[in-house]
């Protein structure tokens, strides 16, 4: 920061001969006292070419300045760069509607992942920014939001991008038709008002682009967001095998390659995906009269949508609010234009537009429509591993909208205005093999997901080459692209860090367990166990793992020989050092006996609760450890009457005993003792 020393200076004296002077002043301090806060980068983009759990293209205008590099890290180190353990350069440039886009493609991230990051050029720092990258775990929840259409209106654009950054999802589906006129001027404002998406922590929510009728060509979305498909067709597979997203092309044909591609990738790809869903721009009948029909997508899309069981589709173009209830192509008696109705094999189709475009009459209601409006809007989309969720968001009152955190991003923040029609604020769409699960008829209930810690690494999943993947054109790099660069740290001496150190009475056992983080090298910690509180013995040594990041460790003491255990107690060191050992909290599940006893699955992880909702309610579920913590509490607003099974997924909790609370506002429904061994 630049500090100017205004000693001296006369003008606050004078006001009418010197007001020019004043204000060219005011506009020179202004910059010396700025030009250090803010970077010489901007219109920030995030998006995919590959894997979303372990890959992350981060896009930016470089408006001055040379040789961008980003440093992050999975540590919050603000703007001071040198203190990110990573870099890398950029991979790609090009010089496209007015803007120096620069792209950098990050890779070999951790799943499910916070990364910090900033961009340094030869002039300046950025501001401090984060992404999260996606789940490769089924069971893990997610929050999207999907529209289109934001053209001409700016103030109603920024508000539905504000509400973005409110929601904190964890990716935008965009329907195409970004700008009116495809040129330069109107794609920088653009990508200024994009900037409204971005957290006020700096959090940046990718995007999943589609062509509109506005975009004059293919190449235009492929400059401006990295886009690997030649052809803007592509699809994206998220959280594991939960999700498969398609991405089509309504500008090209949607028979031919296009139409081989989805059929391929739908039966090769899309059936080992427990839910499919696709957005494209045009939608196939309209729900104004003005638009015209899309025979040709009912018949090379809609078919193959039924065929593989795509669940939702998101439509755009016409700038209207609909959805319909689920549908399947037909010319039966009883269809209309097309479609009938089918609540059990059907797909759910929802749209149209709305994100600052200029609304239209809902005017064309068909037999299968659920319900129709007209408002600026966009669709929030929660997907768990038993159910799909849709909610339409009105985007007029931004400013009156709270904050979601990373905690709170499935529980609606106050003020936020969500669409009541005659049918209902929420869509329920459930798995078609969910009651074979359950093995009964009813409505299943979200899994509650467990968050894993962002330091624990998973496998990579294998990425999939279907025969009929679009690839990008090939480019002529100046230079092989560049691979993250580990800075060097200094060797510094460290101390252990335990946390977590507890001891559970489970009958004849008891479970030691504690944490570590970010351990040292030739650790070995020592467990000790008194009988009477006073003296204790060693019985067993274990031998770090000297990882990065949180390490667990866990040993099972067999105490049926021990006749008094009323003052049973356990100790940790490390090291054998003296005087440095500390003391577990034990606990028992002795008070939980009443609760009925539920077992994680040892094979999957996974367990099953149930619950009877009598009318519709809130619904919260909590877990709790032996120690009385709160691990885990998940709001579900709205929840319709009917019998709920429920999925938790325990695969990274410790082995021992919890407690799942289910609640109806305050009255408690069921309360169950879950034990993973």
């Amino acid at each position: 920061m630049k500090i100017i020393d205004l000693t001296g200076f006369s003008f606050f004296r004078y006001q009418a001969r010197y007001t020019m002077t004043s204000k060219l002043f005011f506009i020179l301090l202004t910059f010396l006292i700025t030009s250090d806060a803010f970077a010489t980068v901007d219109r920030f983009r995030a998006m995919w070419r590959d894997d979303p759990a372990t890959t992350m293209v981060i896009g930016f205008d470089l408006i001055s300045g040379t040789n961008p590099v980003i440093y992050y890290d999975t540590q919050d180190n603000g703007r001071d760069y040198d203190q990110y353990r990573y870099l890398q350069e950029v991979d790609h440039v090009v010089s496209a509607k007015g803007m120096n886009n620069q792209f950098i493609r990050l890779r070999g991230l951790m799943p499910n992942t916070i990364y910090y990051f900033v961009i340094k050029d030869s002039e300046n720092v950025s501001r401090k920014m984060s992404f999260r990258t996606m789940p490769d775990n089924p069971y893990e929840r997610l929050s999207i939001i999907a529209g289109g259409d934001s053209r001409n209106h700016r103030a109603a654009r920024r508000n539905a991008n504000s509400m973005v950054a409110k929601l904190r999802p964890h990716l935008v589906m965009f329907g195409g038709d970004m700008t009116g006129g495809d040129n330069s001027d109107q794609w920088k404002k653009w990508f200024d008002d994009w900037q409204e998406t971005i957290g006020k922590d700096g959090r940046i929510i990718p995007i999943i682009v589609t062509r509109g009728n506005h975009e004059s060509s293919n190449v235009s979305l492929r400059e401006l967001f990295d886009v690997a498909a030649e052809k803007l067709y592509y699809g994206m597979t998220i959280g594991g095998d939960l999700l498969r997203v398609y991405t089509l092309n309504t500008l090209i044909s949607s028979g031919g390659d296009q139409m081989a591609w989805l059929n391929h990738d739908l039966k090769t790809i899309g059936t080992r995906c427990r839910w499919k869903m696709a957005q494209y721009h045009y939608a196939i009948r309209p729900h104004t009269t003005s638009k015209t029909e899309r025979n040709d997508q009912l018949k090379n899309w809609a078919t193959l949508f039924h065929k593989y069981k795509v669940n939702l589709v998101v439509e755009s173009d016409i700038h209207v609010v609909k959805s319909t209830w689920p549908i399947r192509p037909s010319r039966e008696p009883g269809s209309e234009h097309g479609f009938i109705r089918d609540d059990v094999n059907g797909t759910v189709y929802v749209g149209e537009g709305c994100w600052g475009a200029p609304l239209r009459r809902a005017n064309d209601r068909k037999s299968w429509t659920r319900d129709t409006d007209s408002f600026n809007q966009f669709k929030w989309i929660v997907v768990d591993y038993d159910g799909i969720e849709v909610r339409t968001i009105k985007t007029d009152n931004a400013n009156e909208v709270g904050y979601c955190t990373e905690d709170t991003r499935f529980s609606a923040p106050n003020g936020i205005e969500i669409w009541h029609p005659a049918n209902g604020p929420v869509i329920y769409i459930n798995h078609p093999g969910a009651t074979d699960i359950a093995s009964m008829d009813e409505p299943i209930a979200e899994p509650v997901p467990v968050r894993t810690p962002v330091s624990e690494k998973k496998p990579t999943p294998k990425t999939e080459k279907p025969k009929y993947v679009e690839k990008p054109v090939a480019e002529k790099p100046k230079k092989s692209a560049p691979v993250p660069v580990v800075k060097p740290i200094k060797k510094v001496e460290k101390e252990v860090v335990v946390s977590n150190f507890n001891a559970t009475v489970y009958d004849e056992e008891v479970t030691v367990q504690w944490t570590s983080i970010d351990e040292p090298q030739n650790v070995v910690y020592d467990v000790l166990r008194s009988e009477d509180g006073k003296a204790y013995i060693s019985i067993s040594q274990v031998s770090g793992t000297q990882l990065k990041g949180e390490n667990r460790y866990k040993i099972v003491d067999n105490i049926s020989k021990i006749t008094n255990r009323k003052q049973l107690s356990y100790r940790l060191g490390h090291n054998k050092k003296s005087g440095e050992y500390l003391t577990a909290k034990k606990s028992t599940t002795e008070r939980w006996k009443s609760f009925k006893k539920v077992k994680a699955d040892p094979r999957t992880g996974l367990c099953k609760v149930k619950y009877t909702l009598e009318s519709f309610g809130d619904i919260t579920i909590s877990m709790i450890d032996v120690n009385d913590t709160e691990i885990l509490s998940n709001k579900y607003e709205n929840k319709k009457p009917g019998v709920y099974l429920q999925t938790i997924d325990m695969r990274t909790l410790q082995v021992g005993s919890y407690l799942v609370v289910i609640k109806a506002g305050q009255v408690i429904l069921n309360q169950y003792r879950v034990d993973k061994r």
